[in-house]
This record gives structure tokens, sequence and C-alpha cells, in this order.
């Protein structure tokens, strides 16, 4: 008999949606959106109609947006030292990051690593504004303007970053603000015209569109950064390359469908909120990181003392639960949470992340219960549930 699955992990990749499947589905037949004719004219209005969905999203206007191969990407083309403003070329002469950002982000993208300074988060995982606005004040704008890079929420803790108050400091610094918007988008209400930075990272696969799709969106295209893929004139000429347009056209169905669902995340904390109280039951000793700041609604970062993350995720997987130990992009490797570090906690047993979506139910909450004493039981020798 083939084991019941139950998906939460969110984070890495929410599950595909029907919506999305359909849209990929229908444009797969479709033609050269860059050509003149009717049929290549149909295929430019799915990418019109995807622009605007994923642009509204986060506030944005169409006409600033820019699709890529996928956040990593955007992150890649943004974080750039070279721009132009209009017919003016702009310079920035460092970048910024925060240290518990994506492995995206941290790797500075085309800035040269001696050019690439980290500014750090609290134990709660809440960006340090002090150690930020400590640095761009040191900052010399006589070499180029400052750069700066941070997560709307941690991908590993949840933790949501004061961003307009970051943005405040940025542009109180003469800088730009760029924002890896990609877990936020979907789960809360974001406006890119409300002070939240210049330029918002998004992942279609995060909001249950197809994997290999993203895109950024600026407050405006006045000021764009030097294309990291340039040739043709696709995308305004800010990323070469014929339109993966079947990708852009789930991205835009899975953008629409997450608009209408942002108010159902009372309904996921609460979900959220049940298994950490199971959790808690079962370990009383359990530490939810981030618990003591705003987190993401769906999700839960913790730490059971005494059991390393690599022994429960088996455990959980072997139950037929689907969760992680953190970021899904360090090919699979279960250690140390850099995000962690960054809070000062380096406790060797590591954490396990469970990430939860709108299509998550009670059932599933259940079975992860389940598991839970399940994995308690057999820790403190007692028989297992039937």
């Amino acid at each position: 008999m083939t084991k019941t699955r139950t998906y939460l992990d969110y984070n890495a990749s929410a599950p595909l949606l029907a919506e999305a499947r359909a849209a990929v589905v229908d444009a797969l037949s479709a033609a050269n959106p860059s050509s003149v004719h009717s049929e290549g004219r149909a295929a430019r209005q799915i990418v019109d109609r995807a622009r605007r969905s994923v642009a509204a999203l986060v506030g944005g206007a169409a006409e600033h947006a820019t699709f890529t191969s996928g956040a990593t990407e955007a992150a890649a083309t943004l974080l750039s030292p070279d721009w132009r403003m209009g017919r003016s070329a702009l310079r920035f002469s460092k970048l910024y990051v925060c240290e518990a950002d994506h492995a995206c982000t941290l790797s500075g993208g085309r800035f040269a690593a001696a050019d690439v300074e980290h500014f750090g988060v609290d134990e709660k995982g809440v960006a340090d504004l002090a150690g930020l606005e400590s640095l761009l004040s040191a900052h010399d704008r006589e070499k180029g303007l400052p750069l700066v890079a941070v997560h709307a929420a941690n991908n590993e803790t949840g933790v949501v970053q004061p961003v307009a108050d970051i943005a405040q400091v940025v542009k109180d610094a003469g800088g730009v603000l760029i924002v890896d918007a990609v877990q936020v988008a979907g789960r809360y209400s974001v406006d890119i015209t409300d002070n939240c930075g210049d330029f918002l990272i998004l992942s279609a696969h995060k909001i249950g569109g197809p994997k290999g799709v993203g895109a950024f969106v600026g407050r405006s295209d006045l000021m764009m950064p030097v294309p990291l893929i340039p040739g043709g004139g696709q995308e305004k000429g800010h990323r070469a390359g014929t339109e993966n347009l079947s990708g852009i056209a789930g991205f835009g169905a899975a953008a629409e469908v997450a608009a209408e669902g942002i108010g159902a995340m009372g309904n996921v904390q609460a979900l959220r909120d049940q298994a950490e109280t199971a959790l808690l039951a079962q370990f009383p000793g359990a530490i939810i990181h981030g618990k003591r700041t705003a987190r993401l609604a769906n999700t839960s970062l913790f730490t059971i003392p005494g059991l390393k993350a690599e022994t429960a995720l088996i455990a959980f997987d072997l139950a037929g639960i689907a969760v992680s130990s953190g970021s899904a992009c360090s090919s699979g490797r279960v250690g140390p949470s850099h995000v962690l570090k960054a809070m000062g906690f380096e406790a060797e047993e590591g954490a396990v992340r469970l990430s939860i979506g709108a299509e998550t139910t009670a059932t599933d909450i259940g079975r992860f219960e389940a598991a839970l004493a399940d994995l308690a039981a057999r820790r403190s020798g007692r028989p297992q549930a039937a």
C-alpha cells in the first residue's frame, strides 16, 4: 500500500496550481511573441497579460516588470555595479547585503568580492538598522553610489524585515534598495510604490507557478542595470532571449490566484500555530526560531534539543511528511544554517522547517502531529501510535 504523502515545504516550492498548469499547456503551442504576424501578436498578448498580473501582485506597473529565468537571475542582473540612467552611465561602488539573505543575493551578483559588505541581524533575525546606517555613513560617494540588498522575509525562519525603515535609511544615504520579495509575494500585501524598495525580486514557483521563471519589478525604469544577458531586444533590451512563453503564462496565472488569496493567510497561520502547539506538547524544550517577532504566517523553523535535524527529516519523510532543514538551494545537504548563525544560534542539532500554503488542510497538520507523536515515542521508548 502506498503511504499518503503530506507536503509541508512550500517555501522551497509551492505545488503547481491547476490554473498555472492550464496556462502553461495552453501556451506551449503558441508562436514567438516577437513575430509580427497574427500568431506572434497572440503570443505577445499572453506575455502582456502575465506581465500585468505579476506587476500588480506587488503594486507595480506592467512596463516596469522584467521577466527572467528565476529569482537568481533577477538578483544577478540587479546586483551590478554598472547601471544606466537614461543614456548616462551610473556606477555603484559597493553592495551592502544582509548576512541572513538567500544565497542568490549573498553571492554579490556581479560585484567583486572586495566590494561586498554585510550587515547583520539581531537574535530575533531582524536586520540591524544601526549597523546598516553605520556602513552607509562611511560609504565613499566619490567612488560611486551604495547599493543595498535585503530579503523582505527570511526563507528559513519566516522573519519579516522592517523594509520601510530599511528603505528610508538607504534613501537618506542616496542609495538604491533591492528587495528579495520571493517569500512575501502572494502571502501579504506588497506595494512597491509604498516605500518598500526600488526593485523587487519575484519567483513563479514560490506562488504555485512553474519553475524556471522569475521577474524583477521596479518603481520605474528610468534607472536600470546593464543587462546580464545582452542580445536581442526582448524585455525592452533588459534581458535578451526568446521569452519562456509557457513559463511566463503560468507565472501570470499563479499571480492572479495569489492576489485573490492574500486574505486567506489567517487560516494558514491558524494551521501553523496548531502545528507549533503540537510540537511544544511533544517536545517542551523545542526552540521556534523567530517566534518573538513578526513572521510569515506559513513558516515555522524549529530545533529539538538533542535531535539532529537530519535525523528528524528522515523520520518525517518515512512517516510521509515532506519538510526541510531550511533553504532548498544547498543541493540536499543538511548542515549548519547561515541564517541561524547570523542570529547567534549555533547548536549542532540544526533546525527543521515547516512551511505551508492555502492548499494545506487540517488533515495535513493532523498527520504532522501524528508523526511528531511517533517521533517523541521512539525517543522516549514509549509504544508508537498504531
